[in-house]
């Protein structure tokens, strides 16, 4: 089947007719809205009556406390039901996963040094490095010689000191 195109001329026209309807309607909805407004303040909210005496002040008074403690009683209904509601919304959720069955995921072999595992735990803040070698003193090991050769050697070595001391003595 060939679908026929439509001229960019035909497109134009129809878009701007529906730019036109659309705004009508915007227009019409606004219009609907601050009528509804007026009709919900006339009904609801009647023209204030200042009374000149000091006791119809104080009826006066009294009613509008009686009407604020009416609309406070109404809004902590409507915010228990609404935190009621909340908590139903987590139960089933958690009864959800809880039939679902929880899966760990499989866990990958990640190999890292210590400063990339510093790193990543504490991010930028990660100055100090776990290289431990660099931070040790350098030591010279010092070999000993160990002798070697006839012990009787050692025995006359031994004579020759022994000999320096009584000398040191006598």
């Amino acid at each position: 089947m060939s679908e026929k195109k439509m001229t960019s001329s035909r497109k134009h026209h129809l878009k701007s007719l529906m730019l036109s309807i659309a705004a009508t309607r915007l227009e019409q909805e606004e219009a609907d809205a601050v009528a509804a407004k007026e009709t919900y303040l006339n009904d609801n909210c009647p023209a204030l009556d200042m009374p000149s005496s000091m006791e119809d002040l104080q009826k006066l008074c009294k009613e509008l406390h009686q009407k604020i403690d009416k609309v406070d009683d109404e809004r902590y209904d409507a915010d228990a039901k609404v935190t009621k509601g909340a908590k139903e919304v987590t139960d089933l959720k958690f009864k959800i996963t809880e039939m679902k069955g929880m899966k760990k995921p499989a866990l990958k072999k990640v190999r890292m040094s210590a400063d990339q595992m510093l790193q990543a735990l504490l991010g930028s803040k990660h100055k100090v490095t776990m290289d431990l070698r660099s931070n040790l003193k350098q030591v010279k090991k010092e070999v000993k010689q160990e002798v070697t050769g006839d012990w009787r050697q050692n025995v006359e070595e031994k004579k020759d000191k022994k000999k320096m001391f009584e000398g040191a003595e006598a």
